[in-house]
């Protein structure tokens, strides 16, 4: 069984795009929030997880419609003309008010196709290849937080406490999402590559039933030991994401706070650990096919939770062995990521990716809705130190969940040579 990379790498400019918004978010949006209207730590981290509190209600919504409708399409295309709209509105802002009236419309946009976006991969994907798939998927997400990191560090210009004008930064992420997903919706016949994909996963799922004793896909009731491995993959999700969500949504103001960096020289470490992510996405599948799902994530768990304590132990001045750090922290990432979605659905059968798509979802959503309150107390009433010490307990947290887990590791048996992208199973 052969991946069709070229197939896969058009697919990931769905989520090309939605990782270059989330990057702008979560740098820019809190230096807004603080130097622009004065809010407090305290305060924008219950704003910054309102993408979040939205997306808990309404992934798990667009994800099953989308199931039932039986095309993604028509929901990531309505949804991005409606945020590539908002995003450069919002620049326009002249009040509080009116700021965050766009910015709730512009997270509902963004609600309505990510989960089917995400969903889009699985559907037109047999099961055996969905790491590697997820690998040039996650990939693609990488290099659309590149591209604004990038960005931020060209059109971004000053330090935040001065307001530099965002306007450019938000013309170009808008576009680059204009781009991408017209060049998705213009190349890709999702219809008839589901159906490719449903008929090597039926036979799947119908050798797995007989397995497991199962009756039926549609509306199937899992197993107690596979539900459990389900709950413990997915609370696993909510403890990593609790602390990498942490340090992605702060790490600017930390930087400007601990060490008085301006806006593009805080982007520096956050670039360097995406571009950690987007060297490691391709080998890290590969990886993950020969020594199984779980044990991939376990290796990128321990090894993000030492990066954070590490970054504890130099928070007071600022040292270029944080660039090393980041550069693992990009590493260990892209493994927990290629991995951890492709162990949920897994799980499922093809007629309900999109409800466990919403699971993964939730769950994800869920732990980035409280920490960014979490954090944001500690950062405003203790001090920007906890930052690191906070996402190191919350990744150790998810090694031991992840450890119990028992299902949802699939390792393709090999046949030959892996070679670049189109590997052989």
């Amino acid at each position: 069984m052969k991946l069709n990379s070229k197939r896969t790498f058009i697919i990931g400019l769905a989520f090309f795009s939605i990782c270059a918004f989330w990057q702008m978010y979560d740098n820019i949006v809190p230096l807004i929030l603080k130097y622009r209207y004065g809010i407090s730590d305290g305060i924008s981290g219950p704003i910054m997880a309102l993408d979040n509190v939205l997306a808990l209600f309404m992934l798990p919504l667009f994800g099953t419609l989308s199931d039932k409708k039986g095309a993604r399409m028509p929901f990531i295309v309505v949804g991005t003309a409606g945020a590539v709209i908002l995003t450069v509105c919002l620049s326009f802002a002249k009040t509080f008010s009116m700021f965050f009236t766009l910015l709730a419309l512009l997270l509902v946009s963004m609600s309505i196709y990510r989960s089917p976006a995400v969903a889009l991969m699985p559907d037109v994907t047999p099961k055996p290849l969905r790491s590697k798939a997820n690998a040039i998927i996650n990939l693609m997400g990488a290099l659309g937080g590149v591209y604004t990191l990038a960005m931020t560090s060209f059109l971004v210009k000053g330090s935040a406490v001065d307001d530099p004008s965002y306007l450019p930064l938000f013309i170009a992420v808008a576009a680059l999402m204009a781009i991408s997903v017209t060049a998705l919706a213009l190349s890709v016949n999702e219809k008839k590559l589901k159906t490719e994909a449903d008929i090597i996963n039926d036979r799947i799922d119908a050798e797995t039933v007989a397995k497991l004793d199962l009756s039926g896909n549609e509306g199937r009731k899992l197993s107690p030991e596979m539900f459990r491995s389900l709950m413990l993959i997915l609370f696993s999700v909510s403890f990593w994401y609790m602390g990498y969500n942490a340090v992605t949504t702060a790490f600017t103001r930390y930087a400007t706070e601990m060490w008085g960096q301006d806006v593009g020289g805080a982007s520096t470490c956050l670039m360097i650990a995406t571009v950690g992510a987007v060297i490691s996405y391709i080998p890290i599948g590969m990886i993950s096919s020969r020594i199984g799902r779980k044990k991939t994530i376990l290796i990128g768990v321990a090894l993000l939770a030492g990066c954070f304590a590490l970054g504890a132990l130099m928070a007071a001045t600022f040292s270029p062995l944080l660039y090393v750090m980041f550069a693992l922290v990009g590493f260990a990432w892209a493994a927990i990521n290629v991995n951890s979605y492709p162990m949920v659905v897994e799980i499922s059968t093809s007629c309900d990716v999109g409800k466990y798509t919403g699971y993964y979802y939730t769950f994800s959503m869920a732990a980035q809705i409280a920490t960014p309150i979490i954090s944001g107390q500690l950062l405003q009433h203790v001090g920007y130190n906890t930052l690191f010490p906070y996402a190191a307990i919350m990744v150790s947290i998810s090694f031991i969940t992840m450890s119990l887990t028992r299902h949802g590791d699939s390792r393709p048996e090999k046949k030959g040579k892996l070679e670049s992208f189109d590997i052989e199973d």
